[in-house]
């Protein structure tokens, strides 16, 4: 028996419970790495300068008379190839709501969209990356069916509570009520739904679950999946008389994940999805070899939108000084906007509570929306703001601007996701200029659909091909940056960072490779106004600005100084 995996489930369940499934996880990964003769692990680093994670949706690219997954693996392949390393399929399975994360069935494509022979397509030019919707699923999940009927071993699968409990403490990141009532075989039972009513909530005091859930990931690694994105993760634990958020039951089941991977599967990585405060989100790391290899950067969309709305940098800096890494073998994975909207969750602690309710009332003006939480006292407050990043970051006293300079200002907020250490990731309407969809959000009666629109092949590409529009503008802006980030070291998550205060209405840093060789100062002015700054540069005599070609800087008695643009970007090498 394998002692690694007995300790982490003693430590789950205790010694009693341990024992048995430590047992039957010890056959799961003895069949899994009999049958995984076809699986071909890749030989390249696990992330470096060259990856870029595409976030997309298996329906979002669509022409008639061909199923969705099959157009997108030709649009990526042909707009895409050079620019991804990997391709972020959200829940493409069977769904019931929530435009995939109510998850029917684990183990199957969505017929209307495909199989998993287009899956494989996509794999077979991209990396893939998966999700593991780990705390619920739907209502119409044969699991839960089998719970409503009583049926072993699903009658003890879900979680539920006496709906006259003391449930105050409960975080809550939505405003429905935290219970469901369901009639089964026995009577009424009161299910924990978390996110939506369509939504039951696992129980992981099972062991049956957690072992139902492993499987799951090892067939997904079966499918080539590389990364595994752990969806809802902080919620998967719950304990009466807490707030049943990253209990320490939660951590350690990251912990069975990271060490079940790392013996038949080790190059296989975890991101962690938790949309909380950024001490807590961090701490998903572990001791940096022990639990997740990577966790999204939350604080990063709201911290960066507030610096375009003042027009100052200096939170933003101040925040971007302060984060360390426990290892070198895990990193950030940095976003400004997803397939949800921009969680201001994170912000808090970091952005005055006004700075949060004055963001939230700017993406109203813009058309924009917002979700919220209901609090333990009972009052709600803004919780996630439901806009396309482009359109987030605009002005609403200023509404006929430019497509030139919402294309400028939007390119200067994705470049400063690029230049931070870490992986980025990139929704598929960042990349390809996207604005809000009100009528979507309208049609489904879902604040998140404004940034969920589904597009037309034949539409999409006459729009990139058109220099005048603003999608074109925005892709051929973002393909010059990612084309640029991957034949630079110094880029890479295992590089070195520096944060420099230079001006307030700029966000400054160096990166510098892991071998000390080469070195980048990267510029952001995130201010609509032409600003001057001077940084000290040891040890050069002149800068080239790579994103304009040969374009040099000069260095005086080791400083530079030169002028920014309104949103002006310059990535500096120095010689």
């Amino acid at each position: 028996m394998n002692q690694d995996l007995l300790s982490h489930l003693q430590l789950i369940y205790g010694a009693e419970m341990a024992a048995p499934a430590a047992e039957r996880l010890d056959r799961m990964l003895a069949d899994f790495q009999a049958n995984a003769g076809a699986l071909r692990p890749s030989t390249r680093p696990r992330v470096s300068h060259q990856d870029a994670i595409l976030i997309t949706y298996g329906d979002m690219v669509q022409t008639a008379g061909e199923r969705p997954l099959a157009s997108l693996a030709h649009f990526l392949e042909n707009h895409l190839t050079g620019l991804v390393s990997t391709v972020h399929l959200l829940p493409f399975f069977p769904y019931s709501s929530d435009d995939g994360f109510s998850v029917i069935d684990y183990r199957a494509v969505y017929p209307d969209w495909g199989d998993w022979g287009d899956v494989a397509q996509i794999g077979g030019r991209f990396r893939l990356m998966f999700d593991l919707v780990v705390n619920h699923t739907s209502v119409q999940c044969d699991w839960f069916q089998a719970f409503l009927r009583g049926e072993r071993p699903y009658a003890n699968f879900y979680t539920t509570a006496d709906p006259h409990a003391d449930l105050s403490q409960v975080f809550r990141p939505r405003t429905h009520p935290l219970l469901t009532p369901f009639a089964t075989e026995t009577g009424t039972s009161h299910v924990w739904t978390t996110f939506s009513a369509d939504q039951v909530d696992l129980n992981f005091a099972n062991p049956d679950v957690l072992l139902a859930m492993l499987d799951v990931l090892l067939f997904y690694v079966a499918q080539g999946a590389e990364f595994i994105r752990l969806d809802a993760i902080a919620y998967i634990w719950k304990e009466m008389g807490t707030d049943c958020l990253h209990r320490p039951q939660a951590h350690e089941i990251v912990k069975l994940m990271r060490t079940v991977l790392n013996q038949v599967a080790p190059h296989v990585s975890l991101i962690t999805e938790t949309n909380v405060p950024h001490a807590e989100n961090i701490a998903y790391f572990g001791n940096g070899r022990d639990e997740a290899q990577m966790v999204y950067n939350f604080p990063l969309p709201p911290l960066t939108l507030h610096a375009f709305h003042t027009g100052s940098a200096e939170i933003l800096s101040q925040w971007a000084d302060s984060l360390t890494l426990p290892s070198d073998e895990v990193t950030f994975f940095n976003f400004l906007a997803s397939h949800d909207g921009i969680g201001v969750q994170p912000a808090r602690g970091l952005l005055p509570d006004t700075a949060v309710t004055t963001m939230a009332n700017r993406i109203k003006a813009l058309g924009g929306l917002v979700n919220y939480k209901t609090n333990s006292d009972g009052s709600q407050s803004p919780y996630e703001l439901n806009c396309t990043y482009l359109d987030a970051l605009g002005d609403p006293d200023q509404p006929h601007e430019t497509a030139d300079l919402k294309a400028q200002r939007f390119l200067a907020a994705q470049a400063i996701m690029l230049a931070l250490r870490g992986v980025p990731g990139i929704y598929f309407h960042s990349l390809f200029g996207a604005q809000n969809w009100p009528e979507g959000a309208r049609q489904t009666g879902h604040n998140r659909t404004i940034n969920r629109q589904k597009c037309q092949l034949n539409q999409l590409v006459d729009e990139l091909a058109d220099p005048a529009s603003l999608r074109h503008q925005v892709f051929a802006g973002y393909a010059h940056l990612l084309r640029i980030r991957t034949t630079l070291a110094a880029f890479a998550p295992q590089g070195e960072q520096q944060v420099v205060f230079c001006h307030p209405a700029v966000f400054a840093l160096w990166r510098i490779s892991a071998d000390g060789r080469e070195r980048l100062l990267c510029l952001h002015n995130v201010a609509n106004q032409p600003v001057r700054v001077e940084v000290a540069v040891p040890d050069a005599s002149v800068l080239v600005n790579i994103l304009a070609g040969a374009e040099k800087v000069a260095v005086a008695d080791g400083r530079v100084q030169l002028p920014l643009p309104p949103y002006g970007v310059k990535w500096l090498q120095s010689n």
